[in-house]
């Protein structure tokens, strides 16, 4: 393909994932109200606040924007694969499948943390270091805030085994060299728990400097188990 054939089929790519982003939006914000009610389940005994006008509807906006981009996902790397497959080697083919599986899987487990486990524990220490002192009512805009970015951040640091495979994989490094490591990866993990966390709790911070930790370890035995 010439550089122009190459620019026109990267403009239709680019063309298919943007409709397929906006209508994943608009069919999240369709059943905007049920997200809602979902992401704010571990909140219990807590009351939000409109504290402007349109505040909601603005949040509203974000969750769904949030939601479909997420529902978009599978089908943006679709898009990309199969643009950057004719440059790829044989080698780098039989990468792509399984790297863009389990990153996909990682990052759904990470969402999946998140909810049930940091969101929760973050929650309960604010709830329980101010009660019977002040009533719990928060302002919607920043809960969804707080909310979103924790479970995004997290979803971003389970990509961590994904990387380490690729680059045993690609030859890069050996899963001896990772093991050597390990003290400057607990030290990254739990600065990376305090930048990616949005609550200060040190809960948080330990738990996802945990997972992170744990996840490391096991890319550990992953570049082992590929021989490298």
């Amino acid at each position: 393909m010439t550089l122009m054939e190459h620019l026109e089929e990267l403009r239709s790519r680019l063309l298919a994932s943007v409709i397929a982003v906006a209508i994943c939006i608009i069919a999240c914000f369709a059943v905007v109200n049920r997200i809602v009610a979902l992401l704010e389940v571990p909140a219990q005994g807590v009351t939000f606040l409109q504290l402007a006008p349109g505040e909601y509807f603005f949040v509203s906006v974000k969750v769904a924007a949030y939601s479909g981009l997420l529902l978009a996902t599978p089908f943006l790397l679709y898009q990309i694969a199969r643009f950057v497959l004719p440059g790829l080697s044989v080698k780098e083919r039989k990468l792509l499948g399984p790297v863009v599986l389990g990153s996909s899987l990682l990052f759904v487990a990470g969402l999946v943390f998140a909810y049930y486990l940091l969101i929760p524990a973050a929650l309960n220490f604010f709830i329980r270091y101010g009660e019977g002192v002040v009533d719990q009512a928060w302002s919607i805009d920043r809960y969804f805030e707080f909310v979103l970015l924790l479970l995004f951040s997290t979803g971003l640091a389970f990509q961590v085994p994904i990387l380490q495979a690729l680059l045993g994989a690609l030859g890069l490094v050996t899963a001896e060299q990772m093991f050597k490591g390990w003290r400057y990866v607990v030290l990254g993990a739990v600065v990376a728990g305090a930048i990616l966390t949005p609550s200060t709790d040190p809960l948080t911070q330990s738990l996802l400097a945990g997972a992170v930790t744990f996840l490391y370890l096991f890319g550990i035995l992953l570049v082992k188990l590929l021989g490298k």
